[in-house]
């Protein structure tokens, strides 16, 4: 062999190892958009939950309107939130004042034992925990990603190609335990 197929074979395997690590790196950014479309979605779905609990409890809580306008607005800004760590903190004010919503709920044995209610509380309950399994599917996605990214050769070519470590859902150390607390709703 002389000395240009010997070249040809090394440049050919750089060439084929950086096709492999892009097609890697794709396939895992990717993945963490999807990802992130699992807790768009479940949100959304959270969000189209809230106005139809609200109304329920309103009937019967009249005089709790400024709880209702705080539920709404948590609800509103978590909507407009972008980003991981800023939807984070607008998710821990909405779940704080739908914790509010169900403590007010508890004063009213009659809104407790009504269909309509116990059919939202349900959802409610099953979408918060859809939202939590997408916010885990998501981190171990933006993992994946960024070990991808860190480890070598592949951090030598994916800044190269543009690919960027992703932001982790995570909470806000300066939360409060109580934000830390899953959603209840003890009737």
């Amino acid at each position: 062999m002389n000395l240009t197929t010997i070249l040809l074979i090394v440049l050919g395997v750089i060439v084929v190892a950086v096709i492999a690590i892009y097609n890697s790196l794709v396939r895992l950014k990717n993945r963490t958009d999807e990802a992130w479309s699992d807790i768009d979605v479940q949100t959304k779905r959270r969000y189209d939950l809230i106005p139809n609990l609200i109304d329920t409890v309103k009937g019967y809580a009249k005089h709790e309107s400024e709880l209702f306008q705080k539920v709404t607005k948590a609800r509103t800004d978590a909507i407009k939130a972008e980003g991981p760590a800023k939807q984070a903190a607008a998710e821990n004010v909405l779940t704080d004042a739908l914790k509010s919503v169900f403590a007010v709920a508890e004063n009213y044995p009659q809104l407790r034992a009504t269909e309509n209610f116990q059919k939202l509380q349900d959802e409610l309950a099953d979408t918060e925990n859809k939202i939590m399994a997408a916010r885990r599917f998501y981190n171990a996605n933006v993992r994946d990603l960024n070990t991808k990214i860190e480890t070598f050769p592949t951090n030598l070519i994916a800044g190269m190609l543009g690919f960027k470590q992703r932001e982790f859902f995570e909470l806000d150390e300066s939360e409060t335990a109580a934000a830390r607390e899953p959603v209840k709703a003890k009737f």
